[in-house]
């Protein structure tokens, strides 16, 4: 059977008042249309711990905090290059012991992915190698001639 919703903190409060003037457990659980079980675990908490709020959930604790996690997006704004290995090696500089798929997760949660960008780069770099320089000079000295040719049809397409 699945877990319901969670009671309210009035309802709790009700089940230990409920209790505290000596109701029992089925009367309660019968008045409040809870289950039985959920209100002997609410009255037991509160003998324990002397309230009636529910406990923190389980679950794995983060490594870096949110200020931890902005030095890096920020280390990497500064240098849009730097790799994920440099960046664990300058958190552990400051005594945060981190892996790198912790670093690539959080770098991708701020909308940073890694190698796209590196490999942009590279991929322009060398396409931009394979044009001759002749090419670029034979295109920047006909620029006049097709700025004119625009000015006289007004912006209107041209035989270039």
């Amino acid at each position: 059977m699945g877990k319901s919703k969670e009671i309210s903190q009035d309802i709790r409060k009700r089940i230990v008042d409920l209790h505290k003037s000596g109701s029992s457990l089925g009367a309660i659980s019968r008045c409040l249309k809870v289950p039985r079980s959920s209100v002997q675990t609410i009255i037991r908490k509160y003998k324990k711990d002397g309230n009636v709020q529910p406990s923190y959930r389980s679950g794995r604790k983060k490594v870096l905090c949110p200020r931890d996690e902005r030095a890096l997006v920020r280390s990497v704004h500064i240098n849009p290059r730097a790799k994920a290995k440099d960046l664990v090696n300058m958190m552990a500089e400051v005594g945060k012991s981190v892996s790198l798929s912790t670093v690539k997760r959080v770098l991708y949660r701020h909308g940073l992915k890694g190698h796209s960008a590196r490999k942009l780069h590279q991929f322009c770099q060398e396409e931009w190698a394979k044009i001759p320089a002749n090419y670029c000079e034979k295109l920047v000295e006909g620029y006049p001639k097709r700025l004119t040719q625009v000015i006289q049809f007004k912006g209107n397409s041209t035989k270039y």
